[in-house]
């Protein structure tokens, strides 16, 4: 993606994608401080939330935790709706919403808030809007609004805030996002051949296969939403087991940073066996065609993201969708006082 190109400028997705690095640059861990009060304590952690709010803010939180043992305990994630059937009473509950409209969250916190929980912590881009009233201390985002139906640099500010919130409860700095913001940059701006893009376009189903942190499932999302496909996660080794025996030679199959020791099995299951068309996105070279994104150390889910981000895009303009405009999906999904919600 660049913006001195017209067919990339024209597309409010496209200029909120490129807007992360700099909303990268300009994020301050200091200004979570009312959420790390708020869950700097023994109790359990929940970070919840609909969609790309949670998706990768939560599940990249939640592994990056699960890496580094002998730290504060490692945070559950799950759905509001699910999220009401749960004892939360010594919890502490962090839920995202971009628009502080999501009909879901604001129905836990206030079922919880009713039940006398006082622990209960925001993070949206809207300020004065339902999601703050019901909590005991937010944070309104810097990013600013989004245009596009698709959430691209709100849900890498949120994955901060909560990267931010996890480092006050490990007793930890919190890492300096400006040092990942080069990277995402970079990833951003990878040419994306074009055979690639032209294949996903041709698909019947793109599958995202990779790790649970966030990334090829959100990946998976984003695919409904800016290349109007079928779309299907893989989580972690899954398709290596069995998924190849409903898949068909003009299905994709994106490997986000493939397991090293997999590889030579998916090559196997997918590309020999199925005919499907297999492509990688990671840091090193693979046994696919690959989109190799910089090494990043510490912020590599952040560019894969990026780098995933930059292929829905080449991909959408190959299959002549118009990225800002789906025909059904909304900003806000299902929203607070709305006589129509959809999912």
């Amino acid at each position: 993606m660049n913006l001195k190109h017209e067919r990339y400028a024209r597309f409010a997705l496209c200029r909120e994608m490129l807007e992360t690095p700099e909303v990268m640059r300009a994020f301050d861990p200091d200004a979570v401080a009312p959420l790390a009060r708020l869950a700097r304590s023994d109790a359990g952690l929940l970070l919840t939330g609909e969609g790309s709010s949670r998706i990768f803010p939560a599940k990249r939180a939640r592994a990056a935790a699960l890496r580094r043992p002998g730290r504060a305990g490692v945070p559950v994630t799950e759905g509001c709706t699910q999220a009401l059937e749960y004892d939360l009473t010594d919890m502490v509950v962090l839920g995202a919403s971009n628009s502080g409209r999501t009909k879901e969250l604001v129905r836990l916190f206030k079922a919880l808030k009713a039940a006398g929980h006082s622990r209960l912590g925001g993070i949206t881009a809207f300020g004065g809007s339902p999601l703050t009233e019901v909590t005991d201390a937010s944070l309104v985002l810097g990013c600013g609004p989004e245009e596009a139906v698709a959430a691209t640099k709100s849900v890498v500010e949120q994955a901060l805030a909560v990267q931010a919130v996890m480092a006050a409860r490990n007793g930890t700095p919190a890492p300096k996002a400006a040092e990942g913001a080069e990277a995402v940059e970079e990833a951003l701006g990878l040419p994306v051949p074009r055979e690639f893009a032209e294949a996903m376009a041709n698909s019947r189903t793109i599958f995202f296969a990779g790790r649970n942190d966030g990334v090829a499932e959100e990946l998976t999302l984003k695919t409904n939403e800016i290349v109007r496909k079928s779309s299907d996660y893989l989580e972690g080794t899954y398709a290596a087991h069995g998924i190849e025996e409903i898949m068909r030679p003009e299905d994709v199959v994106v490997l986000i940073d493939p397991f090293v020791d997999e590889e030579a099995k998916l090559a196997e299951c997918l590309r020999d066996g199925v005919g499907a068309t297999v492509i990688a996105v990671a840091d090193r070279e693979t046994l696919f065609p690959t989109l190799r994104i910089p090494a990043a150390g510490d912020w590599k889910e952040f560019a894969l993201l990026a780098a995933g981000w930059n292929l829905l895009v080449d991909a959408g303009l190959a299959a002549g969708v118009n990225l800002d405009k789906p025909e059904r999906a909304r900003k806000v999904g299902n929203e607070v006082d709305d006589p129509n919600p959809g999912g």
